[in-house]
């Protein structure tokens, strides 16, 4: 089964030099177990833009769907075998980052 594990952050501020070591060893683990599917961080609501072209509407606005404090600003895709696993793997990469993660399984 494959998992989106979401970075949630409420700051501008990038990763720590030591959350970056620490995200890099997570990385590596979910390499060298087969987790491994995809990773990148985001850039921050600010640099979003939404579009919406439902039946053509073409309507473009900067900035983000919705305004909070609180935003993704990473991500992972990993497999996992189950829900539980999936689970420890969220809860090692919220550690590595030092952030709030959200856990949702991908379908399809």
């Amino acid at each position: 089964m494959r998992f989106l594990i979401a970075v949630i952050h409420d700051t501008s501020e990038t990763a720590s030099s030591d959350e970056m070591a620490a995200i890099d060893v997570f990385n590596d683990s979910l390499i060298a177990n087969g987790h491994w599917e995809f990773a990148c961080g985001i850039d921050g609501p600010s640099t979003a833009t939404v579009i919406d072209n439902r039946n053509g509407a073409g309507l473009v606005s900067a900035g983000p769907l919705v305004e909070w404090p609180e935003y993704m600003s990473g991500l992972w895709i990993i497999e996992a075998a189950d829900l539980e696993q999936a689970q420890q793997l969220a809860t090692e990469g919220s550690k590595a980052c030092n952030r709030k993660v959200e856990l949702r399984p991908l379908l399809g």
